[in-house]
């Protein structure tokens, strides 16, 4: 029994030994190479989370940037259509105008046309009367032949008879 004794002493003392060796040399080792790798992921997870932050926080100025560029550009489109109807309004403003005096002009021109017209129609009328006369002053008139003379008359003013 005392073989099993001795024996078994050696082998707790060998099992000792082999545990502080191997704890020495591979779990210490092995402890930190996880406890390392565990802090990596852990800051790799910390800055993922930092990141995402990062871009919640873009992605929200963006959007606010975007739509202050749309008020912008409403801004913008509403002041070019002021501009236009403006623009517009002037522009059929000058041709009211422009077409105003053209009218005006063409009045003025008609009515001077008019006058020389009437100018002309009164010398022309006074040289009918002037000849009229003179043909009628030429001739003797009696009763019936007054009606007949006066209807000649007539008759050349009016431009029936030549």
């Amino acid at each position: 029994m005392l073989d099993f004794s001795v024996t078994f002493i050696i082998t707790i003392i060998n099992i000792t030994i082999l545990f502080f060796i191997l704890r020495a040399v591979l779990f210490k080792p092995v402890t930190k190479f996880m406890a390392e790798r565990a802090q990596r992921i852990q800051d790799s997870i910390d800055q993922a989370n930092i990141d995402k932050i990062k871009a919640k926080e873009l992605a929200a100025q963006y959007e606010e940037k975007l739509k202050e560029a749309e008020i912008e550009a409403h801004k913008i489109l509403e002041s070019a259509r002021e501009n236009a109807a403006v623009q517009s309004q002037r522009i059929i403003n000058e041709g009211r105008t422009e077409a105003k005096h053209i009218i005006e002009a063409a009045g003025r021109q008609i009515e001077a046309e008019k006058q020389a017209a009437m100018v002309k129609f009164n010398l022309e009328a006074a040289a009918l009367i002037v000849a009229a006369s003179a043909k009628l002053a030429s001739r003797d008139f009696s009763g019936v032949d007054d009606k007949r003379y006066a209807k000649l008359l007539l008759e050349e003013l009016s431009g029936k008879r030549k």
